[in-house]
């Protein structure tokens, strides 16, 4: 796994999302902003992310750090 397939998934699971994903392809870094993170709280928005990758989370990817938050923001 690599950062730019992150980055793709995300993308495809959170349509017009800026993505920004960085990582050794164990650990990875992601800053996310997107309108759907509207009124959510960060847990919300980190379990929003993590529905975009599936079962990847804990296989694939080892690690995530997240950042998430409005266009707005």
């Amino acid at each position: 796994m690599q950062p730019d397939d992150i980055k793709q998934m995300i993308e495809r699971g959170l349509p017009g999302a800026r993505v920004s994903v960085t990582g050794d392809g164990h650990h990875f870094e992601a800053e996310v902003i997107a309108s759907e993170f509207a009124g959510k709280s960060t847990l919300q928005q980190h379990q929003i992310v993590y529905r975009t990758l599936g079962g990847k989370m804990g296989n694939e990817i080892h690690a995530l750090s997240l950042r998430t938050q409005t266009p707005g923001e």
